[in-house]
């Protein structure tokens, strides 16, 4: 085992310091390093900080001087903080140049000094290793995540909202030196390590993000197929009926959470019941994911990369050379690429006939648009509901539930279609607006039966 001393070049090899002592031609990316004062005679890169627009073009710079060097005196010693083949941009450059031969030195990293400070393999842990800086690294498990470049408190600052408030970080600050600091603070208050340069990393073992919270409902449905006598029985076929019952539900919290936005009702409950509901949604998907993985069919990922390669083709203004200007222009290409997908004949073959009615002739309506059949307008569909209205031929009296039937005048026909067409085209949803009425009326029928039943209470 090797032991580390307290001076600051005790992390360097005796190799690297003999490289740097005896170069001709040597340079450091930056002084900002406790061992960068062995050499003050080794010029940096230091101000070409201030002076670049942004880092990228300040690594090209710093490469193209090194080429432009190398060939001048035919070899440079170019010294970086760390490891040189870990999260060293420049370095990355000079090995993509084809007219430069680069000879790596191996050297400590912050990887090293991190998972030893840490007592944990990285290997065995899956540690994920990300930049502080690159906002598209996701910050997920399942394994610790290490965070270099945490080098001042606007990026701590920037890394706290990126993460649950209360997860917990271990700060790793000037590793392996005197003032070594290893510290615990929960993510709200990262800002607050106000010690932070460029030797400090952070360690967070445990990450709350989607993918964890799903691979514990995988492993939740793997064990009620294990142990559940009831979730041992179900099958594609037995759960079907669920689906679509926790599909409605879901549709009756999401319109209690708009009522709630627009003021009508608890917020907080709408959002609470939102969750709920979503959740058994999606735990039906899970379930089905779980028996296509025990038959060998399909699994969770294979689905998610379906779904994910499907919407990347019909975005292609997103990911392509395709553009589009307004949400009108993606939807006729959606169905265009989808009926091209599937190799299907007309817009209309893959539409589902079990859907409400109201929705499934909405939906009609929008694929007769696309085609450039004609519908008509707001004024002309008000027009012929009225007519309609006036042609019904309707009895005074009431019938029974026994008596309802669909074979009706066609007056009837004309005049639903000319309400739903005149909801879609003025953009009003009149599936959703008839489950708000329904809701009134299920809240009404429940008023009068207690009004009834105090009533009895008085008698």
């Amino acid at each position: 085992m090797l032991g580390l001393g307290p001076s600051d070049v005790a992390l360097m090899t005796t190799r690297a310091t003999t490289l740097l002592d005896d170069a001709p031609v040597a340079r450091l990316r930056t002084r900002v390093h406790p061992a960068a004062a062995r050499w003050p005679q080794v010029p940096s890169y230091d101000e070409w900080y201030e002076t670049s627009d942004s880092f990228a073009s300040l690594y090209a710079r710093v490469v193209d001087d090194l080429v432009s060097l190398a060939t001048q005196h035919g070899r440079v010693v170019y010294a970086v903080p760390g490891s040189p083949i870990v999260a060293e941009r420049t370095v990355e450059l000079l090995l993509a140049r084809d007219d430069v031969r680069v000879v790596l030195e191996p050297a400590v990293s912050v990887i090293d000094l991190a998972c030893a400070a840490m007592k944990r393999d990285p290997m065995a842990v899956g540690l994920r290793v990300i930049d502080a800086l690159d906002e598209t690294s996701a910050l997920t498990g399942p394994g610790p995540v290490l965070i270099l470049q945490a080098y001042a408190g606007e990026v701590l600052a920037l890394l706290s909202d990126r993460l649950d408030p209360e997860t917990t970080v271990t700060v790793l600050h000037h590793l392996g030196l005197d003032d070594q600091v290893i510290t615990e603070i929960p993510a709200r208050r990262l800002a607050t390590f106000g010690a932070a340069d460029h030797l400090t990393s952070l360690w967070v073992e445990e990450v709350a993000d989607a993918a964890s919270a799903t691979r514990d409902l995988v492993a939740l449905a793997r064990r009620l197929r294990d142990e559940c006598p009831w979730d041992q029985e179900q099958t594609h076929g037995s759960l079907t009926r669920h689906l679509l019952e926790e599909a409605y539900e879901a549709i009756d919290a999401l319109e209690a959470l708009v009522r709630a936005d627009a003021g009508e009702g608890d917020l907080d409950a709408a959002i609470a019941h939102v969750e709920e509901e979503l959740g058994d949604v999606w735990f039906q998907v899970i379930f089905h994911a779980e028996l296509g993985d025990e038959e060998g069919r399909f699994d969770l990922r294979s689905i998610a990369e379906t779904l994910r390669a499907k919407l990347i083709y019909r975005h292609p203004h997103v990911f392509g050379d395709a553009t589009a200007a307004t949400a009108d222009e993606v939807a006729a290409r959606w169905e265009i690429l989808k009926r091209d997908e599937k190799g299907r004949a007309s817009v209309t073959d893959g539409v589902a006939w079990q859907l409400p009615a109201l929705t499934l002739y909405t939906k009609l309506l929008r694929k007769a648009v696309q085609v450039g059949l004609d519908v008509d307008g707001a004024e002309r569909a008000r027009e012929r509901a009225r007519v309609a209205l006036e042609a019904l031929a309707v009895a005074d009296h009431r019938v029974s539930d026994a008596s309802s039937t669909t074979n009706v005048d066609i007056a009837w026909e004309d005049l639903l279609d000319a309400i739903v067409t005149l909801a879609y085209v003025v953009g009003v949803d009149a599936e959703g607006v008839l489950r708000r009425r329904a809701a009134r009326l299920r809240d009404d029928v429940r008023a009068h039966e207690n009004q009834l039943e105090s009533r009895k209470v008085d008698e």
